[in-house]
């Protein structure tokens, strides 16, 4: 008799994909092993499922038909698996996950070697990119995002905490040039920008008063990483925009001083997410609480009482 299950979950991700070769490239396999599971799995059932040229793919109604009913089976077979781990109380397995580059370093891979120390048999793969990355195309099982999170019927989210704004500079550049601490005396500085997509990000900071003002700062350098700032404001460039998570570390160390803390606006709120599913696997449930236990802490708050440019 032959496997009931052979090639469903070949055929349900060239569905989910839309396309041979990323079902190949998400399934570790090659465009053409994918395209010989299909054809004899078309062969077993007596149908055609996918209709098919060398430019687009779609769904035959048999297929469409077939595709409900093995999504509906695999989910049954995700709660199977989730009765048992939750029995087991140990993760295990493969953890996918994707965090931004400066964040992924100094906050997130920290928390996950912790836990992977804590559970042998947990398998943690890391990618750390700023590259914005499709979490159920690309096969991640958890990705950490800093920023407004989009609307999407397929993804869940757990928010860990908000990321404040900070400028800090070389004691030996403020030596030189005075330490400013007010909006306007921003004016006339040297700065370290943060770039994206080749445009300098503007300085939109907080003023005794409450109100979000643009500072009138001159960019000599510009990067697309945070940690390129760090290491230019360290040595003497200029004033630095950075996470307060991130300036604290050099602060500690006296290589920068913080000139205006919490003065950053908008907030940008930091966010684990998920594929969504009715069963959360186990590996994945214990990554979230592990990363909401431990990095609210990392991100930091406000001092009460103090004005966010003083």
């Amino acid at each position: 008799m032959s496997d009931i299950l052979d090639g469903v979950a070949t055929f349900v991700r060239v569905v989910e994909t839309g396309s041979f070769a990323l079902a190949a490239e998400r399934l570790n396999l090659t465009r053409s092993a994918v395209g010989k599971v299909i054809v004899r799995l078309e062969k077993r059932l007596g149908v055609r499922l996918i209709n098919r040229t060398t430019r687009s793919q779609s769904l035959t109604e048999d297929g469409q038909a077939y595709y409900d009913r093995c999504v509906r089976a695999l989910a049954e077979l995700e709660a199977a698996e989730a009765d048992l781990e939750s029995g087991r109380r140990e993760p295990q397995g493969r953890l996918r996950v994707s965090v931004p580059q400066a964040f992924g370093h100094h906050c997130v891979a920290p928390v996950l070697l912790g836990l992977a120390r804590r559970h042998p048999q947990l398998k943690v793969d890391i990618s750390i990119t700023d590259r914005f990355v499709d979490v159920v195309e690309e096969g991640f099982d958890l990705v950490v995002r800093i920023g407004p999170l989009g609307d999407s019927a397929s993804l869940a989210a757990r928010r860990l905490g908000v990321q404040y704004g900070s400028i800090g500079a070389a004691p030996a550049y403020l030596a030189r040039h005075g330490t400013p601490r007010t909006v306007d005396e921003l004016r006339g500085h040297a700065s370290v920008a943060y770039t994206r997509a080749g445009a300098p990000q503007p300085w939109d900071v907080v003023d005794v008063h409450g109100q979000i003002r643009r500072a009138e700062v001159e960019p000599q350098l510009c990067f697309d990483d945070v940690q390129g700032i760090v290491d230019a404001a360290i040595a003497g460039f200029g004033l630095a925009w950075l996470p307060c998570w991130l300036l604290t570390r050099y602060v500690q160390t006296g290589q920068l001083v913080a000139v205006m803390e919490n003065c950053f606006r908008p907030l940008q709120e930091v966010h684990a997410v998920w594929p969504k599913s009715r069963y959360l696997a186990l590996k994945t449930r214990y990554a979230i609480d592990a990363l909401a236990a431990e990095i609210p802490a990392m991100l930091g708050t406000p001092t009460p009482g103090v004005p966010l440019d003083a």
